[in-house]
């Protein structure tokens, strides 16, 4: 038995890969916790094992009494047989092999060492596998249920669950997928790597795979974001002045790009050329060929573009994505104009914060009219029409039209 044993755990840490020290011990434990039940802490039991040898000898002290009931207990009979001298209350050390306990206290022991090895295999796996973390696995899509893909990574299953696929990817059984390996946990009683085809961490993983100067160090990726299925912007930085950041990236007839693209579903990518000056990064986000100006307000983080019109809705880009990852990538809020909307736009809000005063033809005595019934700003003469100002008391055609006409070229 005692041979079985260990020659049958021996083959399971060899197939498992499973640290021999450690499984030594395991069994050791797992003999230990169920020969205890039988003996008390004055049997002083130990667990002799030679893992390499497949022996396994357990030792304990057996207590002499005048009639034995248990394990632990010699009657003083029968250990006078080989100890004459022997009294009452001595020990006596034996030495068994497995074989010789009953066959319950085997398959206790057996249960228990099993369990461990189990817990055993499952840190293994998690130590393992916490080396792919952040890697980008292939794998074949076993099947699709509830929680979302099971793919067949070859030495354990995946899941690419539903939160973490793109919307207009599907897949069937068979299928081969690459993805981004985000998390390992525990699924009911099994360790499963977690994927991803959403993180913008996959799109950097694949720029390091693709494009040497990124992996060597000579160009810095220095942000990416993504609209997962539709566009990501990868802004990159070349730290060697012989490097052009944005050719290196795209690659001879835009091979490197192309090769991403592919592995993302051919879904948009960017590459957008860091600069350290807000706007000349703005501009390029948007695209340095469609922008012919960019303003930055005095305070807080927002910009606006000036285009041209037939630039205008490629600026915005389709759904608005363009502009939105734009303003991700440079951490700006951003807001597309033509010129005569922007020209119209900074008017408006000079009407907006200037007061009725300051417009021509208003006295103190016109001001406090205004005021009056709710005219204080450049902005409320501006949309009024000439017949309500006619119509505010104390206010004559005259005066109204003067003041209409200076809010009007203000």
């Amino acid at each position: 038995m005692s041979n079985n044993l260990m020659g049958t755990l021996s083959q399971l840490a060899n197939l498992k890969q499973l640290d021999k020290n450690k499984l030594a011990e395991i069994i050791e434990e797992g003999l230990y916790q169920a020969i205890s039940k039988k003996l008390t802490s004055d049997n002083e039991l130990e667990i002799v094992s030679d893992f390499d040898a497949s022996k396994m000898l357990v030792k304990f002290k057996k207590v002499v009494v005048e009639q034995d009931h248990s394990l632990g207990e010699i009657s003083l009979e029968d250990a006078k047989i080989n100890a004459p001298d022997i009294e009452l209350g001595d020990k006596i050390p034996i030495e068994m092999q497995l074989q010789e306990f009953e066959p319950k206290v085997i398959k206790n022991a057996r249960k228990a060492i099993m369990e461990r090895i189990k817990a055993l295999e499952e840190d293994r796996i998690l130590f393992d596998y916490e080396k792919q973390k952040n890697q980008i696995v292939s794998g074949r899509i076993r099947k699709e249920d509830y929680f979302g893909y099971l793919v067949d990574l070859g030495y354990t299953d995946a899941l690419l669950p539903l939160d973490e696929q793109v919307d207009d990817e599907f897949y069937k059984t068979g299928d081969i997928i690459r993805a981004y390996v985000v998390n390992i946990r525990k699924r009911r009683k099994d360790v499963v790597v977690i994927l991803s085809r959403i993180r913008p961490e996959l799109v950097k993983r694949l720029f390091e795979n693709e494009i040497p100067e990124i992996s060597s160090g000579e160009i810095e990726i220095k942000k990416i974001v993504r609209e997962p299925g539709m566009k990501s912007k990868v802004a990159v930085k070349s730290l060697n002045e012989n490097i052009d950041a944005v050719a290196a990236c795209l690659g001879p007839h835009g091979v490197r790009i192309e090769a991403i693209r592919k592995e993302l579903n051919n879904e948009q990518v960017d590459v957008v050329l860091w600069d350290d000056s807000p706007e000349q990064l703005i501009a390029n986000a948007i695209g340095a060929d469609l922008v012919d100006k960019v303003y930055l307000a005095e305070r807080g983080k927002f910009a606006r573009i000036i285009v041209s019109r037939e630039n205008k809705n490629l600026a915005i880009g389709k759904r608005g994505k363009n502009v939105k990852l734009a303003a991700k990538l440079t951490d700006y809020k951003l807001d597309i104009y033509l010129e005569e909307e922007f020209e119209d736009k900074i008017s408006e809000e000079l009407r907006v914060t200037s007061h009725v005063s300051d417009l021509d033809g208003v006295t103190s005595k016109v001001a406090e009219i205004l005021k009056k019934y709710g005219y204080t700003s450049v902005q409320d003469i501006y949309e009024a029409s000439i017949k309500e100002l006619c119509n505010l008391e104390g206010l004559g055609t005259k005066t109204a039209k003067k003041i209409k006409d200076s809010a009007k070229f203000f």
